[in-house]
């Protein structure tokens, strides 16, 4: 059985259950989980072809290859299990010990042959999905510390993994664009980005115009600096692009300033 095969024989015996007779937070939490099982087959599946030469070759984010992207994407799922059980505990668990060693794991595990790098990424995942589905609802209702978003509600750790693996997918460069997503999260990615860019510094005044992958047109706002307000508009999946700093290749009306690093 391959890599991918097995991954989605795993999946398919522990998908998670219907979101029914819970809270909101914790429907919330077993659809981001639905969602993050649907998003690591296709990551399995992508990176189940690439071999040796491949990745080590760029990604598109500066300075990683693509071993880089898909260590970073093991060590991300560990690091959010440590958020998982510091909701379950209420004993405070950061994602990361330090930057510095968050940066020297994925330096040091970039480089293992493919087989490793998707046994490890398997793991990892699977530490994940088990975790969180054993996780009482109550803990779903817990804030922890995320070392760049700050206090958060534990619901929205899925969420989180689910943007993680759908972002760094397109990033390995392995024909996955923002239009391959799901074509209802491809509006909940641009919610978020625009979200993320709240009152930061450095982010100009745009308004920002998406057709969305079901014909609809929506608007947002980036309320930064400066009296003027020009219009980006395009495809929602351009759009996203441009607001992740993922945006080589993509088309878009009007000028697009330079944004701040998106995360």
């Amino acid at each position: 059985m391959s890599f991918t095969d097995a991954a989605q024989a795993r999946s398919a015996q522990t998908s998670v259950p219907a979101p029914r007779g819970h809270s909101p937070s914790v429907r919330e939490a077993l659809a981001g989980l639905a969602g993050v099982e649907r998003a690591t087959e296709a990551l399995y599946e992508v990176v189940a072809g690439i071999d040796q030469t491949s990745m080590r070759g760029p990604s598109l984010l500066p300075g990683w290859s693509r071993g880089h992207v898909v260590t970073h994407l093991a060590r991300n799922a560990d690091a959010l299990v440590n958020l998982l059980r510091w909701a379950k505990t209420g004993v405070e668990h950061p994602m990361y010990l330090s930057k510095a060693d968050r940066d020297a794991d994925i330096e040091e595990g970039a480089g293992r042959l493919p087989q490793l790098l998707r046994a490890d990424l398997d793991a990892a995942c699977q530490r994940f999905t088990a975790y969180a589905r054993e996780l009482p609802p109550t803990a779903w209702e817990a804030e922890v510390d995320h070392p760049r978003l700050g206090v958060l509600p534990a619901h929205r750790v899925p969420w989180m993994r689910l943007r993680e693996v759908w972002c760094h997918l397109v990033d390995l460069d392995r024909g996955v664009g923002f239009g391959d997503l799901p074509p209802e999260l491809v509006e909940e990615l641009v919610d978020d980005a625009v979200a993320l860019y709240a009152d930061r510094p450095g982010v100009p005044a745009v308004r920002v115009e998406a057709v969305l992958p079901d014909g609809r047109q929506r608007g947002w706002a980036l309320t930064g600096a400066g009296e003027a307000s020009p219009v980006v508009s395009g495809a929602a999946a351009d759009v996203l692009g441009w607001l992740t700093g993922r945006h080589s290749g993509a088309r878009l009306d009007g000028a697009a300033p330079t944004l701040p690093k998106w995360l």
